[in-house]
């Protein structure tokens, strides 16, 4: 990865933890806004990977609770709506 890559990643992975911690589900699409301000290249490297690492977490979160299922013998349940549903970025 570039420097660009590299640095949009690492401002995804701080956004998503300060998105957890203030509970504030816009919050990414606001840091977005910030970095657009000056640089649409780096808004969209960073809009890629808080996509991305929004979509793994949303994702290893579905395959633990299909596996907690599988093992109390419950019925499985549906996969979450579309990312296209929730993430507004």
């Amino acid at each position: 990865m570039g420097i660009m890559d590299d640095l949009a990643d690492d401002l995804a992975k701080d956004a998503i933890k300060a998105m957890d911690a203030i509970g504030d589900d816009q919050f990414i699409q606001q840091v977005s806004q910030v970095i657009g301000a000056t640089s649409t290249t780096t808004q969209e490297a960073f809009n890629t990977a808080a996509r991305v690492r929004l979509a793994e977490r949303r994702a290893r979160d579905y395959i633990i609770q299909r596996v907690k299922e599988y093992k109390a013998g419950q019925a499985p349940t549906a996969p979450p709506p579309s990312a296209e549903d929730d993430i507004d970025i």
